[in-house]
This record gives structure tokens, C-alpha cells and sequence, in this order.
């Protein structure tokens, strides 16, 4: 997908900040959690993670089209325990996000992968659609969940049927340019709608340190730099549905019809640094959440394995 540049300099100038468009930074990391060569940069002007350099438009749609669902997930169809996972995921996500929602909104999601999320909301009496550029997901998504989600790229869509909710789920930190991809989903996106974003939280911690890196996530983001760049593409923060220190960002937009004033990141980048290298590896695994958090992670291993293939059953049958 990427030939990460080898350099051995602490800082490069060999491409553009998506956020701030700065040209310093520091190479926080040359390899991936896998070992392997991947160089990672930190913008000394705003604070935003990234690979250097990002791969080009051309590169992310071929590798997400054919490649990105066996290296990344190990499968091409999903097997009982994701698709169970999938389910359980669409409908926290619903649950999150129905307190904000009038019960009419048209639901688009942008990277629908199995397609549970959109089914989710559609057994909830939404209009619910996607798109998937994975060729292997969205043909199961479409012959046995019976969704609407094509298989096409978020930029080859002129209008959406204007939804007046975008779902964005562990996404955006997969574009070439997160700053496009918002542009363009501002435009889908009916006047006042709703936009929803999760991603991985790089100061939450989610992993430690040398675990942290991966090809296919080609931006990190923060809470803040998330917010920022989504107020410069014309999104209103609504509200924050996670904790600082959650693993994940989950983050509920509005398309504003005067764009709003971002959040200033300058001298930020140093906390960001500061917060990814806040743990060694025993310090990390030691900590309280980090084990309440493995112990319930490893029951439901336990219990997908035991009724994922009985519970997928009875979905698809009750679906058809």
C-alpha cells in the first residue's frame, strides 16, 4: 500500500499537515505493530499523527477494494463471531446516538464494512444506506443481510439522497486526506444534519507504544485534533460520547451553516507526545482499566464463541 521513506532524521519536511498545513515534523516512530518499516509523524504545529508520507487517493481505493478486509481481519467473509460483534456494535452505536435523533433521520454510512450498523438502524425504523469499497464485505452485506450498501468510494458520489445522518465508524483515519473526505461528506449531508465520527483515541491509550502503528491507519487523531479539523470543514460540536481517556473517539457533528472558529492547536503538539509515551509496557498492562477492560474483552470471546453461530442464524433467518 505505502513505501514509508526510511529516514533517520527527528524531523522531516517531506509533505503537508491535513489539519494545519505545516511542513515540520517530528518522526515519532519507524516502525509498525508488526515490526515493520513505517515511519510516523507528529505536526510541531498542531499536533496531528500521521504516516510520512500519507499513500496517494489512488493506492487507498485499490488496497481497500481488494486487500484491506484478509490483512487487516484475516477473512474475506466474516465469520459468526464479527458478524455477532458487528451487531452488537450497530446497536450500541444506535443506542448512543437515539437520545440526539428525532426518529425520521435518513442514515448514511460511509464505510458500512459487514453493513450491521446500517441494518441496526433500519430495524429502528430509519431509511438506512452505505457504501463499502471492499468488494468480499459488501457482497455478503448485500446477499444476506439484504442492506442497501454499494460497493463504491465515498468521492464517486455526487449526493447521497442528502441523509440527514452520516455515520463515519472507525474510518477516517484510513483516508489519504481526512480534510477532502469531510469536505465531501458536507456536502452529502442535508442542511443541519448530523455527522458521526469514531476513531481510534492515539492519547487514549489504546495500545502501547510499539503496538500503536499501523500501515492501514494512516492518521491518529486526538480529541482535539479530530474536533478541530471537522470545525474547519464545517461541523459544529454537538457533543462528546466518550471519555479523554477511552480508547476511542466518539464524536456527533452538525452541519453548520456558518463555518465555525476551530479550536487553536498551536504548542500542542508536545502534549500529544507527552500523552503517547505516558506508558511503558508494564506501566500500561498494570493499569486497573486496562485489566477490567482485558477480563471483559476475553468473557465475550468466550461467549461468541459459544453462541455466535446460533445467534447469526437466527438473525439472518428473522432478516429474510
Amino acid at each position: 500500500m505505502m513505501n514509508p521513506s526510511n529516514a533517520s532524521s527527528t524531523h522531516t519536511k517531506m509533505m503537508h499537515c491535513d489539519l494545519c498545513g505545516g511542513s515540520d515534523f517530528t518522526v515519532i516512530s519507524e516502525l509498525d505493530r508488526h515490526g515493520k518499516a513505517l515511519q510516523t509523524g507528529l505536526c510541531r504545529a498542531c499536533g496531528l499523527v500521521m504516516h510520512l508520507p500519507v499513500p496517494s487517493e489512488e493506492e487507498v481505493a485499490e488496497y481497500y477494494a481488494s486487500r484491506y478486509r484478509a490483512d487487516y481481519h484475516g477473512e474475506s467473509e466474516p465469520s459468526p463471531r464479527r458478524v455477532m460483534r458487528a451487531w452488537n456494535n450497530g446497536e450500541r452505536i444506535y443506542s448512543q446516538l437515539a437520545p440526539s435523533l428525532k426518529g425520521d433521520e435518513s442514515v448514511f454510512e460511509i464505510g458500512a464494512g459487514i453493513g450491521c450498523t446500517v441494518k441496526v438502524f433500519e430495524t429502528h425504523g430509519h431509511s438506512a444506506s452505505g457504501i463499502e469499497p471492499n468488494h468480499d464485505f459488501n457482497r455478503y452485506s448485500r446477499e444476506n443481510l439484504h442492506t442497501r450498501i454499494e460497493n463504491t468510494n465515498l468521492f464517486d458520489l455526487n449526493d447521497a439522497n442528502t441523509p440527514t445522518l452520516v455515520l463515519l465508524i472507525h474510518v477516517i483515519e484510513h483516508f489519504s486526506s481526512p480534510r477532502r473526505a469531510l469536505s465531501h461528506i458536507h456536502t452529502l449531508l442535508a442542511d443541519g444534519g448530523l455527522f458521526y465520527v469514531e476513531c481510534p483515541n492515539v492519547t487514549g491509550p489504546f495500545a502501547t507504544f510499539g503496538r500503536m502503528f499501523h500501515y492501514a491507519h494512516i492518521y491518529n487523531f486526538t480529541p482535539e485534533t479530530l474536533q478541530a479539523l471537522a470545525e474547519e470543514c464545517g461541523f459544529e460540536h454537538v457533543s462528546t460520547l466518550a471519555g479523554a481517556a477511552s480508547p476511542d473517539i466518539h464524536m456527533l457533528f452538525r452541519k453548520a451553516e456558518v463555518q465555525p472558529a476551530a479550536a487553536q492547536l498551536q504548542l500542542y503538539a508536545s502534549t500529544v507526545e507527552g500523552q503517547i509515551h505516558a506508558y511503558n509496557a508494564l506501566s500500561y498492562h498494570l493499569r486497573p482499566v486496562y485489566l477490567q477492560r482485558r477480563v471483559c474483552k476475553l468473557w465475550s470471546y468466550l461467549v461468541e464463541g459459544l453462541t455466535a453461530g446460533s445467534f447469526v442464524s437466527k438473525l439472518l433467518k428473522t432478516l429474510r
